[in-house]
């Protein structure tokens, strides 16, 4: 298991993450395209860990999606790991991150929250706290 966290954590120590400047001031994260950045093993070693029950179910605002917690940052994609064929020429699929903040495991969203550090509420919200919003 330790070569295989080894292995992941050098892969993305290798992406060439980009800002996601659409999100800049509201909820900043940064990204990769596989097929474009050519990160076909980053995906399939973030796939693989989704498959081996690794990934937390979350929701940001009204999407649910899974997420990967690794290091300082949340992992996610935009597609469901399930449907991906990490190495199908098929799809340029987006490999999301964020860094984590306080001891936050997720994105609830709760009123003056936006993303950044400085703004994280002084009474951060429970897992299921919003989950009807």
């Amino acid at each position: 298991m330790c070569e295989v966290n080894t292995r992941l954590m050098e892969l993305i120590a290798c992406a060439p993450w980009r800002e996601a400047v659409t999100y800049r001031d509201t909820w900043p994260h940064e990204y990769v395209l596989t097929e474009k950045d050519k990160q076909r093993e980053l995906l399939d070693a973030i796939c693989n860990r989704f498959r081996a029950g690794e990934g937390v179910d979350c929701r940001f605002f009204q999407m649910n999606n899974v997420y990967l917690f690794v290091g300082d940052h949340k992992y996610w994609l935009m597609t469901d790991y399930n449907e991906i064929d990490p190495y199908s020429d098929e799809g340029d699929y987006v490999i999301n991150r964020a860094r984590l903040y306080r001891d936050r495991r997720d994105f609830v969203i709760q009123p003056g929250d936006s993303g950044k550090h400085e703004n994280y509420p002084a009474n951060p919200a429970h897992r299921n706290q919003y989950a009807d919003r």
